[in-house]
């Protein structure tokens, strides 16, 4: 069993209080570490070293190529671990190795991106009617608190860490409490490649304590946070004490639009994969799969026929294609929604149960579950579950489709398939989202941006705008004029 510990002003400090935190494998439910929970006067400590490390300048005062340098020396020590990074990553969120694999390779891989983009020209000048050169230059924000989940534990932490560290930020950095063991991991490697001390601060705890205090601290500039809507409007009303900046990852409720003119091959595959990759506990889920009616019974046959071969279990069992549901609260909050979906009338297609056979009865799986006939004011249609639970809808033309999709408070992603290509363009073009996709579902890179519409929040991650949420842009006037204005009278 592990021993976790909060890092504060490079030095790792054990637990002040007997308030522990038992980290359990969700597969079995073994007990796989014991962490900390910060008092708010430690998450306020790690603050004030975080104020003071940017003041001094010591990161923020590093040329671009210097920090570009540590954080290539993270991706490679990244690299190194790799193996053991994926053991812990499976172990603690439940997910299977295949799939945390790659989290762990594209982790690696976002320090390196944003390693080369902080090289990359930047700034702009301007033709002002005047005789002064005008400019701009982006400078780092401050302070960034981040708050980060328990679906992605290390590769949400580095989509946060990376840019930010690049920018010159200094970090406040808050895992999940259900997942906190790659965080560790991630933070001694940091520590490792010689990171100056008070750059990145690992404070571990309850939300309630350690993410509020973090939103609410006036010396706070900035907070990054991806999780739950309803958390996110709290952390946007904490914010507003000294309007820091915020960067929100809500929600999603994303529809997956079917035509019969796809590839329906292609399309039962990537619909397959968008609800049932992390086991669905994913935002971007593509939960609700919209289906031409010519095709509805044929695609509706064969879903099912496909989700019933896949294989669920532990995530270190080399045959396991889906794995465990992060916790036993998450797993009933799942199963909850499938018994309303049952009461509000939709039909259960296949699953909808707890699996307890074959040596999975002290974990957390629930069969890939599949709701047809269902109608969009369903709460099963509108909510999000965060679980392997889709509804398939029928519509019967273009309209039709585009206003089941964006039915929805949600906006976070969007998928279309079609072999017409002006059509799938027509339609995405009004999907209400920010992550869209033509003839596939789910593909996340580095290079492009990562956010959504509407309560799917504020913000973007990744690409160019990832590392602009941690930017501050200051106006520079030079006048080359230098001249007294004769504005005011000088006798």
């Amino acid at each position: 069993m592990l021993e976790l510990n909060n890092y504060i002003n490079g030095e790792w400090i054990g637990p002040s209080n007997s308030d522990r935190n038992k980290v359990i494998n969700p597969a079995n439910q073994e007990v796989i570490a014991v962490a900390p929970r910060a008092t708010k006067e430690e998450t306020e400590e790690a603050i004030a070293v975080a104020k003071a490390a940017f003041e001094s300048g010591v990161w923020s005062g590093l040329t671009a190529h210097e920090r570009s340098e540590y954080l290539n020396k993270i991706a490679d020590k990244i690299d190194e671990n790799f193996d053991e990074l994926v053991r812990l990553e499976v172990m603690d969120n439940g997910k299977i190795k295949a799939e945390a694999e790659f989290d762990i390779a594209d982790a690696a891989g976002c320090f390196r991106y944003y390693a080369g983009l902080v090289l990359a020209p930047e700034g702009e000048t301007y033709q002002v009617p005047e005789d002064v050169q005008a400019m701009i230059v982006k400078e780092p924000v401050g302070v960034a608190g981040l708050i980060v989940p328990w679906n992605f534990p290390l590769l949400m932490s580095v989509w946060k860490i990376a840019p930010a560290m690049a920018a010159g930020n200094t970090i406040v950095y808050k895992p999940a409490e259900a997942t906190p063991i790659t965080a560790m991991k991630l933070v001694e490697i940091i520590e490792e490649v010689g990171v100056p001390k008070g750059v990145v601060n690992l404070v571990m705890g309850r939300g309630s304590v350690v993410g509020q205090t973090i939103a609410e601290s006036k010396d706070v500039d900035l907070v990054s946070f991806t999780g739950s809507t309803e958390v996110g409007r709290e952390i946007m009303r904490a914010a507003a004490g000294n309007l820091k900046k915020i960067s929100l990852e809500l929600g999603g409720k994303s529809p997956n639009i079917i035509f019969a003119d796809a590839d329906f091959e292609t399309a039962i595959d990537h619909a397959l994969m968008g609800i049932y990759f992390g086991s669905g506990q994913v935002c971007s889920a593509g939960s609700r799969v919209l289906v031409e009616e010519s095709i509805y019974d044929k695609f509706v046959e064969t879903f099912v026929e496909r989700a019933k071969l896949i294989k669920v279990g532990p995530g270190l069992d080399e045959n396991s294609q889906m794995g465990a549901i992060n916790s036993e609260s998450q797993m009933n909050t799942i199963l909850k929604y499938i018994e309303i979906g049952i009461e509000e009338g939709a039909t259960l297609a296949y699953g909808g149960r707890r699996l307890t056979e074959n040596g999975l009865d002290k974990g957390f799986f629930i069969e890939p579950t599949v709701f047809t006939d269902v109608t969009s004011d369903m709460r099963i249609v509108q909510e999000e579950i965060f679980g392997p639970v889709v509804t398939i809808q029928k519509f019967k033309d273009e309209e039709e489709a585009i206003q089941l999709a964006n039915d929805t408070d949600f906006g976070l992603a969007g998928g279309v398939f079609s072999n017409d290509g002006a059509k799938a363009l027509r339609v995405i073009k009004k999907v209400r989202a920010g992550i869209t996709w033509v003839n596939t579902f789910g593909p996340t890179y580095n290079e492009a941006p990562w956010g959504g519409y509407k309560m799917s929040g504020i913000g973007r991650s990744l690409g160019t705008y990832g590392l602009d949420d941690f930017q501050e842009i200051k106006q520079i006037n030079i006048n080359l004029a230098v001249e007294p204005s004769g504005w005011f009278p000088n006798k």
